[in-house]
């Protein structure tokens, strides 16, 4: 799958590459698709190392008191995303500097909900799990989403995809 990328060229730096040359501007886009994929990545391998690298991540910029909620706040929605996903969520490496598909629609998902595009939050979230299994995921990304904009992380709405082009018309339907 080819990675897709609204800031390509965006190198990371450190632990998770998140250092002093960061645009701030990028944070809440990088804290949302990094955290959706270390999140992903534990559920899927069972490595708590994946957890604890998303953890000093939201440590690091939002300090340890404000990254506590935040960091349930993701672990809720992201175990809501695979729970309710018809297929496996498809992540990037950990150390990739791009995202792919499901991570591009998982932050397109929270710039919806953050900036009140009820049609393009459904639109992504149908996208993104292949279900109309939608209550859940969606009551966990408004969550997620509002505790981001408290700590002052909003994703910017460039983000938000039109998901339509992101749905997989070749899927098997019943006949």
């Amino acid at each position: 799958m080819t990675a897709i990328s609204k800031h390509q060229g965006t190198t990371l730096t450190g632990e998770l590459g998140l250092g002093s040359g960061l645009p701030s501007a990028l944070e809440p886009e990088l804290l949302v698709g990094y955290g959706f994929r270390g999140w992903i990545a534990g559920y899927e391998t069972g490595d708590v190392q994946c957890w604890e690298r998303v953890w000093r991540l939201y440590s690091n910029l939002l300090g340890p008191g404000a990254a506590r909620g935040a960091v349930d706040c993701l672990a809720s929605w992201a175990k809501s995303v695979s729970a309710a996903s018809r297929r496996s969520v498809e992540i990037s490496p950990l150390e990739a500097c791009e995202f792919c598909r499901d991570e591009c629609l998982a932050i397109s998902l929270i710039a919806a909900s953050q900036h009140q595009t009820c049609p393009a939050m459904r639109a992504c979230a149908f996208a993104l799990i292949d279900s109309s299994l939608l209550d859940d995921v969606l009551h966990h990304t408004e969550t997620f989403a509002v505790t981001m904009r408290v700590n002052d992380k909003i994703v910017s709405p460039e983000w938000i995809v039109n998901a339509n082009a992101y749905v997989d018309t070749t899927a098997g339907f019943p006949n």
